[in-house]
């Protein structure tokens, strides 16, 4: 570390009188290191500030002295010493790291799924922990104790800071499962108009076997028996599971000359500096479009690697506007299919069973429709509460 600070330099020198030079070298104690000759040449590495006296002995001793600046920490200082800019930068920089690591830079939540991040913040931001608050004047363990207070659903909060980054681990309030009572009566009825394919009974007394074709509203399993001994009335809560093939309709329809959001090919960006949270707009103008999409991309500033809470918000918008396209029969048959792909992805449920699909297809001069008759087995019993005096 002493070397990169003294600064070292090479030197080479060959003369008639070159011994004499080196012994004048070990005499007037210069440091001399890494010394050698080859070919009547002598090679050395000496200290930068003993250099005018090398010099001096060589031009004594009329011995060719050629020197080379090592590279080192006191060298590039020196070579950069009347760059102001390079030195005004490095100081700005010093305080901005300074700075920087004496506030809140970012906030990180840990451990929450049900309770949002939003939420969240919003509490802390309240208690005075948000971007840019002095990290000194946060009293951490009265703060998640108060979060625990502020924020529902969460039982035990902690917060740390490491650096600059403030980080709050949650532990959410685990609900209590809904427990069905199993002593309140209900009947099980039908809920669409079916073939029943396949029965499943825990309690109460089936109504129906397989086989028999049933209309909604029709009960399925009851819950009411009476005593064979005492004759009295039981209730019972009516558990099973009773599959039935059923039939349903749906429409899909579409026009050859739909109405769509298009592009116009106009666009604008906009750019702003984000400190912390705050944005300063660094243009001129209100927003010319009536209608545009819009998207940001946010470019931090970095120093050693870190991400700062200050940069440049790019927001691109794009105008768009309504405009009728006009569709072929076979793009028009295309979109439908796909309407068709995504009902049955999201409406009809994982343990329903598709049988069959038949589609009637209806074509006219301004657009087309489908008529999906699907034929289904699924489950069709649903759970009625049995009212009893």
């Amino acid at each position: 570390m002493k070397d990169q600070l003294r600064g070292c330099v090479k030197i080479s020198a060959k003369g008639r009188q070159l011994y004499r030079f080196i012994n004048m070298i070990h005499t007037g104690r210069i440091c001399c290191f890494g010394q050698f000759c080859r070919q009547d040449v002598f090679y050395a590495e000496i200290y930068r500030h003993d250099l005018p006296a090398l010099k001096e002995m060589a031009e004594e001793c009329g011995v060719e002295l050629e020197s080379s600046e090592v590279r080192t920490l006191s060298s590039s200082a020196l070579k950069y010493r009347k760059r102001i800019g390079i030195l005004i930068g490095l100081v700005l920089a010093i305080i901005t790291v300074m700075y920087f690591s004496s506030v809140v830079v970012t906030i990180e939540i840990q451990g929450n799924y049900a309770v949002s991040d939003e939420d969240i913040l919003a509490a802390l931001d309240g208690l005075g922990i948000h971007e840019g608050a002095s990290i000194r004047d946060i009293d951490l363990r009265y703060c998640a104790n108060e979060l625990r207070v502020r924020v529902e659903g969460i039982s035990w909060a902690a917060i740390r800071h490491t650096g600059n980054r403030i980080v709050v681990e949650v532990t959410e309030v685990v609900p209590t499962p809904e427990i069905i009572p199993r002593n309140s009566a209900c009947n099980i009825v039908s809920a669409k108009n079916a073939k029943i394919t396949s029965v499943l009974v825990r309690d109460g007394f089936l109504m129906h076997k397989v086989g028999d074709y049933v209309h909604e509203g029709t009960l399925l399993v009851s819950g009411v028996s009476v005593s064979s001994s005492s004759g009295r009335t039981v209730l019972h809560h009516s558990m099973g599971k009773i599959i039935g093939e059923y039939q349903e309709t749906v429409t899909f329809s579409g026009t050859f000359e739909p109405v769509q959001k298009i592009y116009t090919g106009r666009s604008d960006t906009r750019r702003s500096l984000r400190l912390f949270s705050m944005r300063i707009p660094l243009y001129i103008g209100r927003n010319k479009y009536s209608s545009y999409e819009c998207s940001e991309q946010a470019e931090p500033l970095c120093i050693f690697g870190r991400e700062l809470p200050v940069g440049i918000v790019r927001k691109k918008l794009r105008e768009t506007e309504l405009n009728s396209v006009k569709l072929s029969l076979n793009e028009l048959d295309e979109e439908l299919n796909r309407k068709i792909f995504f009902y049955e992805k999201n409406f009809i449920g994982e343990d329903t069973q598709i049988i069959s699909r038949d589609i009637e297809r209806t074509v006219t001069g301004e657009g087309m429709t489908y008529t999906v008759s699907y034929t289904l087995e699924g489950e069709i019993g649903v759970e009625k509460t049995l009212l009893a005096k």
